[in-house]
């Protein structure tokens, strides 16, 4: 095949390769994808209730000084956010997680104005 000569049926060679992906996509002209989801579930309200203190937890730690004890937490708010948009609630075993970073980061918690309404709820959710 000369230089300046496309394959047959005018393809290009070498290709494109997707190890992988996730949502829809479409190529080419007038083409159109679609991303076919099952409709999530509505949360308990108690769930929901976790769901929005533990987003504003983790914003509010943003303004203060990290620490060890405050990563921590940061990670476990992220986890349990995480776990209740992806099975609908937080488990036992999560939630217990949570109440352990939140007083081991007791300090930075207590100045958190939503500190003290994720600990409510935590020990509301683990009866206790």
């Amino acid at each position: 095949m000369a230089a300046d000569e496309q394959p047959q049926g005018g393809g290009i060679q070498g290709g494109v390769h997707i190890g992988s992906a996730k949502g829809a996509f479409a190529f080419g002209p007038n083409s159109v994808a679609n991303n076919y989801e099952a409709p999530r579930r509505p949360l308990a309200p108690e769930q929901e209730e976790l769901l929005q203190v533990v987003r504003q937890l983790r914003e509010e730690l943003g303004a203060f000084a990290r620490s060890p004890e405050t990563d921590e937490l940061t990670r476990q708010l992220g986890e349990t956010a995480d776990e209740i948009q992806n099975t609908g609630q937080a488990s036992p075993g999560r939630l217990t997680r949570l109440r352990t970073a939140l007083q081991d980061a007791a300090t930075a918690v207590g100045l958190a104005a939503s500190g003290a309404t994720v600990a409510q709820a935590v020990a509301a959710l683990l009866g206790g």
